[in-house]
């Protein structure tokens, strides 16, 4: 039977004066955190230990040798982990947030423009009574087939477009999905409309990528894609998506401030909208009392300047109580006279 003691060279257990290089060196068992023993001729782990005569015929090492010699791996692996350690704080400081955030370039890439902000409703920005029409549609949306040949003068800049109807939304009561390409037909193609001025021309496409899309949608989709940060009804183009959304309760039952004439207001709505597309962000207010709106006021939640202050005290139009007359035409005298 084994004492447990490994034999010395003449296969005798080693004496109090055998030399302590046939003993075998101590590995921590499989679990036991990884650390290297304090001394290579120790067959059991523990505290440093010194032992007298045993390295007396090694030569001297350096501090360098002695300091590698007791670290072992360890004496290249803590310098390498502080470095990787100091790179990645210095990635997170001048990256400014976590790996989960959304890249501001996201966010900025996608503007809505038209939807009220928030503020105090008005009372004529509220939906009229009228019409039934769905709440909700299915996401998804049709194109109306046709198109139309362009419309507007030789040289100006041109903006295709589709027609489109998302589904679940019903058009039988109003004329069907044809009916309502008519209109933004027809009120693009006005005289009166964008191409006044020269600078735009429209062209209605079937197919292709268009340079928008005029959506005729369910409120809780405009809510969707336009925001609802004040209860109200609206409008908007968003460039994300590339589509105008005409809100479908305001196709229906229109807005107070038009007075109940539906054809006017749709004819707004669409010239309003398209106005943001093409690259008329800013809203406006009502310039003179009793004139024309301009088609770029929100005309929608009123014709006022103070009821529009309410709803966006931010926003460029002052707090004064001008009114102006419900207008749904760029340029409602035509083509301006050139200066």
């Amino acid at each position: 039977m084994s004492d447990g003691r490994r034999p010395g060279a003449g296969g005798q257990p080693p004496g109090p004066g055998s030399r302590g290089a046939d003993r075998a060196p101590y590995y921590p068992p499989q679990g036991e955190p990884l650390r290297a023993p304090w001394d290579p001729e120790e067959s059991t782990p523990g505290r440093r230990r010194s032992v007298p005569g045993a390295r007396d015929h090694l030569p001297r090492q350096s501090a360098l040798g002695r300091f590698l010699t007791t670290w072992g791996w360890r004496a290249y692996a803590i310098p390498v982990l502080i470095v990787i350690t100091a790179l990645v704080i210095a990635d997170a400081v001048t990256s400014g947030g976590s790996a989960d955030e959304e890249p501001a370039a996201t966010e900025e890439s996608t503007e809505i423009i038209g939807a009220p902000s928030p503020g105090v409703v008005p009372t004529t920005g509220e939906l009229p009574e009228g019409g039934p029409f769905a709440e909700a549609g299915d996401g998804g949306f049709r194109v109306v087939p046709g198109g139309t040949d362009v419309v507007g003068l030789p040289g100006a800049e041109l903006y295709t477009y589709t027609v489109e109807v998302e589904g679940g939304v019903d058009t039988v009561d109003f004329g069907g999905d044809d009916s309502v390409a008519r209109m933004v037909d027809a009120t693009l193609g006005n005289p009166k409309s964008w191409t006044a001025d020269g600078e735009v021309a429209f062209q209605r496409v079937a197919d292709g990528e268009p340079s928008f899309r005029v959506t005729l949608a369910s409120p809780m989709t405009v809510r969707e894609y336009c925001g609802y940060d004040i209860e109200l009804e609206s409008s908007c183009y968003n460039s994300g998506t590339g589509r105008v959304y005409l809100n479908l309760a305001r196709w229906v039952r229109g807005a107070r401030s038009f007075q109940g004439d539906i054809g006017s207001y749709r004819q707004y709505l669409v010239n309003h909208e398209v106005g943001h597309a093409i690259g008329f962000p800013a809203h406006e207010p009502c310039p003179a009392e009793g004139l024309l709106a301009p088609v770029m006021m929100q005309q929608t939640f009123g014709v006022n300047n103070a009821d529009i202050h309410r709803l966006d005290p931010e926003g460029v139009v002052p707090d004064n109580d001008v009114t102006c007359r419900y207008n749904a035409w760029p340029f409602p005298d035509g083509a301006p006279v050139a200066g």
